[in-house]
């Protein structure tokens, strides 16, 4: 499976790792992903999906449902 949030649409970027002497060479910056097991009232069911810890911290503040309505607003979930 990819690295990329199924709430968010986060995923790695590309940047340079820069040293003392400025050589420059090619890295990858991924998300910091989870995997979490949350329970959706609305549907009576557990689900589990592969989230960034600040989706994590936006579930904690909106609720489960609301994010989840959100996600599927953007397309990030079918």
């Amino acid at each position: 499976m990819s690295r990329i949030c199924e709430l968010t649409g986060k995923k790695a970027m590309v940047g340079n790792n820069v040293s003392h002497a400025m050589n420059k060479t090619k890295r990858k910056f991924n998300a910091n992903l989870t995997k979490k097991r949350f329970y959706i009232p609305e549907e009576d069911k557990w689900v589990t999906l592969k989230v960034s810890t600040s989706a994590l911290k936006t579930i904690n503040k909106k609720g489960i449902s609301a994010v989840l309505k959100e996600a599927r607003a953007n397309g990030f979930i079918k």
